[in-house]
């Protein structure tokens, strides 16, 4: 018998794991959440953030300039 190692990648993420991921604060991200700039579901009492809306505000910000 083998025992194959599979990885599944991470399709929703809390808002406290977003925050890790995007390296911002845990009240950044429900303050971007609240204003409508970062999308998110809910599902009971849960907060979720997809992997794909994650990836959408980050190509959605503009380097400032120096």
């Amino acid at each position: 018998m083998s025992s194959a190692n599979t990885h599944v990648a991470q399709l929703l993420y809390t808002p406290e794991e977003a925050a890790v991921a995007l390296r911002f604060g845990r009240s950044t991200v429900y303050e971007l959440m609240a204003s409508g700039e970062l999308k998110w579901c809910k599902r009971g009492r849960s907060r979720r953030i997809k992997a794909s809306d994650l990836v959408a505000f980050v190509e959605s910000l503009t380097a400032q300039p120096n």
